[in-house]
């Protein structure tokens, strides 16, 4: 599905992504972890083509993402606020991506419907800017849009960050039936180790832009990273 290559990103005499190959199956639920500053968001925006590598390439079903733009219909993704159209209401938002997307309105109705637990009625209908929304929602709508379209795969980085407890349980329950259902390859970038290890098929422990470790085993993930972070 995904395959990432020789993959190096340099600042002057700083290297802060060095990845020699990295293979993500279609399926997959794929958690990244490291300390700040170990690449993570750097390997994300290489992948979704928003930063050009130093060297190499990431090749998604064998077109390369630098080179081309016929992936960018297949991935959904959600890094920051920054993303969003801030000027717009939720509402609007979504449907200017319906419009996008060529959805009709029962299928952004049925999208929406996915997301009526976590949005908990503080999203639709509120006639609110996403600009004015707190840092919990705004990220509930980032994540609601990475969905949007039936993506093959969906990146997002912290997803669990500013959400309170209950809405992190309804998020990891919707990524689960969202994997198991459509079949959705997920990558999530998170600090939160319980919520990764909870969902995520395999984790690689990134730090200092190489990989330290690829786990695969549900039962060694938290022992592992517990051990490596001192927690």
């Amino acid at each position: 599905m995904i395959l990432v290559q020789n993959l190096k990103k340099q600042y002057k005499d700083s290297v802060v992504l060095d990845v020699e190959e990295l293979f993500i199956p279609k399926g997959e639920c794929f958690g990244l972890v490291g300390n700040n500053g170990a690449g993570k968001t750097t390997l994300f925006r290489i992948m979704l083509d928003l930063v050009r590598a130093t060297e190499g390439h990431v090749m998604l079903e064998e077109v390369d993402v630098a080179k081309s733009e016929e992936w960018k219909s297949k991935m959904g993704a959600f890094l920051d606020e920054h993303m969003l159209l801030s000027y717009l209401t939720p509402d609007e938002y979504f449907e200017t991506l319906r419009k996008i997307y060529q959805l009709s309105d029962e299928d952004l109705r049925l999208h929406l419907e996915k997301f009526d637990e976590l949005f908990n009625g503080e999203i639709i209908g509120k006639k609110k800017y996403i600009r004015d929304l707190s840092k919990g929602n705004l990220k509930k709508v980032g994540i609601a849009a990475a969905m949007m379209g039936n993506p093959e795969v969906v990146m997002l980085d912290e997803p669990f960050e500013n959400l309170d407890p209950s809405s992190q349980v309804r998020l990891k329950k919707l990524v689960i039936q969202e994997k198991e259902m459509s079949k959705v390859t997920f990558l999530i970038s998170s600090h939160d180790l319980n919520h990764v290890t909870e969902i995520c098929d395999r984790i690689v422990l990134l730090e200092k832009g190489k990989i330290i470790k690829d786990l695969k085993e549900k039962s060694e993930m938290v022992e592992e990273l517990n051990a490596y972070f001192g927690t």
